[in-house]
């Protein structure tokens, strides 16, 4: 294990963190709060100490770094972060206990947007603007942005592709030009003029600049903390509608977009699991339109509502115009195989992932040919490649870690003597990075009544969701830490 390496950067992601607490320092500043101004410059101070001594550490550090590194880097730097983040609001007071004051920051650089705030219009905008922002920080990945901002030096792509591998959500990641930081590069300028689009957008509908901030931040990270107690509900219809389109533009593959861009329509099209993605957001809208239709007054209300939540949940992003607890049995469990399912891979989106569920209906599908005929090769294609068996042990092993997490936690937090319908879809909310669930954990209701062992197994499940699992288990791994 390469420890100073490992030091280096760990300081570097905790002195970015420092700059991405200076807008809500203006903010604050702004509003008159010179209080809680103090509170995130005591915050900045704590966390630039232990950057320093992180950077102290690593002194000679070289750059031998491999695959265990990558790992325990990712997971390390988003537990880092997020104990750093909570800092503001602990040192505040306006979430006094640190546990749940982790818990608000863990889900928001995890773009889940699970919340224990009862009332979140009473907290101040300084850290209303924080928690959001933090979406839009860990939507892309925190590492991606440090690859694309700091330069590792010639001919380190190996190391910048065990990091970008690590922190990248989906079964596989590939590179969209031969170098790495090229790609990092690539994808945050995506990220970057696709949310001041939707920005601009949101303002030309009447937003407060303040609002269409955080609600960008919110979108673009697929995340889902809101401004207000409603969430998006007391919008316009057109501020809705846009919201629902750009909530499922980032559950898309960024690599499709560098297709569309460099013009490459024809391999765009083919991309088999965006068009189940569509497929599959389309079916349920009109399924769901159908069952809740006398609902509402008009078929155009109906359609909006059910498009919006259909895109919220299937993108994890957690927005809610309705109390959808409220519909009927039938939409309900819609709407659970969408939080189950989840986005594409390579987006800002959680889930399981698009891709990993037609490779698996792929592989059952093979498998019954080959039950029925023994001695007949079969082979599973996507976008008309053959797929390594590689990536199908790799995905089979991740469906029997996500399995036994899942029912793991879930037992673990039905102690609390909450019903099974609000254990499971918590837990499922928190390790697909959705946000809201149903029953008690509905969007008009909040994590707060969690006991503290509750909140810290999904505290552990945001965390493992968000980094495709293997990071946080890597770490809880022993042997990963023994020296080579």
């Amino acid at each position: 294990m390469n420890y100073k390496m490992l030091s280096k950067l760990f300081s570097q992601i905790l002195a970015l963190e420092c700059v991405f607490m200076a807008p809500s320092i203006i903010i604050c500043l702004l509003d008159n709060e010179i209080g809680l101004a103090i509170n995130f410059f005591i915050s900045i101070v704590i966390i630039l100490a232990v950057a320093g001594i992180l950077k102290f550490l690593s002194k000679n550090a070289k750059k031998g770094f491999y695959a265990r590194e990558g790992y325990v880097c990712a997971g390390g730097s988003w537990i880092l972060l997020s104990l750093g983040g909570a800092l503001p609001f602990f040192l505040s007071r306006q979430i006094p206990n640190y546990i749940d004051a982790w818990f608000e920051i863990v889900s928001g650089l995890t773009t889940t947007g699970a919340s224990i705030l009862e009332d979140v219009e009473s907290m101040s905008r300084g850290l209303l603007f924080w928690r959001s922002f933090s979406h839009w920080i860990g939507g892309m990945g925190v590492l991606v942005l440090l690859l694309a901002l700091v330069s590792m030096g010639k001919n380190n792509n190996g190391f910048t592709l065990h990091l970008l591998r690590a922190e990248s959500p989906g079964p596989d990641v590939g590179r969209i030009v031969p170098k790495m930081r090229e790609t990092a590069m690539i994808l945050y300028i995506i990220y970057l003029i696709m949310t001041l689009v939707d920005f601009l957008f949101l303002i030309a509908g009447g937003m407060s600049c303040f609002e269409a901030l955080c609600t960008a931040f919110g979108t673009a990270g697929t995340g889902g903390f809101g401004v207000k107690a409603d969430s998006l509900g007391s919008y316009s219809p057109y501020l809705i509608n846009v919201t629902t389109i750009f909530m499922f533009l980032f559950g898309v593959n960024f690599n499709l977009y560098y297709l569309i861009t460099t013009k490459q329509f024809k391999t765009a099209i083919k991309d088999e699991e965006v068009r189940y993605y569509f497929g599959i957001a389309g079916v349920a809208t009109v399924l769901i339109a159908i069952n809740i239709r006398n609902l509402y007054p008009t078929i155009g209300e109906t359609l909006k509502h059910s498009a919006f939540q259909v895109s919220s949940l299937m993108t994890s992003t957690g927005f809610s115009t309705v109390d959808f607890d409220l519909w009927p049995n039938f939409s309900k469990g819609v709407l659970l195989f969408l939080m189950l399912i989840g986005a594409c891979a390579g987006s800002t989106g959680g889930g399981f992932k698009v891709i990993r569920f037609i490779l698996l209906f792929k592989s059952g599908r093979r498998g019954l040919k080959q039950m029925l005929s023994p001695n007949k090769v079969a082979v599973i294609r996507m976008n008309g490649h053959q797929v390594n068996e590689k990536v199908m042990n790799t995905l089979n092993i991740y469906l029997t870690v996500y399995v036994l997490i899942l029912l793991a936690s879930i037992f673990v937090v039905s102690f609390d003597g909450q019903s099974i319908l609000t254990n499971i879809s918590a837990v499922l909310a928190c390790f697909n990075n959705i946000g809201p669930g149903f029953d008690m954990v509905g969007p008009s209701k909040s994590f707060h009544d969690f006991s503290i062992l509750s909140k810290l197994v999904l505290i552990f499940d945001m965390l493992a969701g968000r980094l495709e699992i293997m990071p946080i288990l890597a770490i809880c791994n022993l042997s990963t830490w023994k020296r080579k």
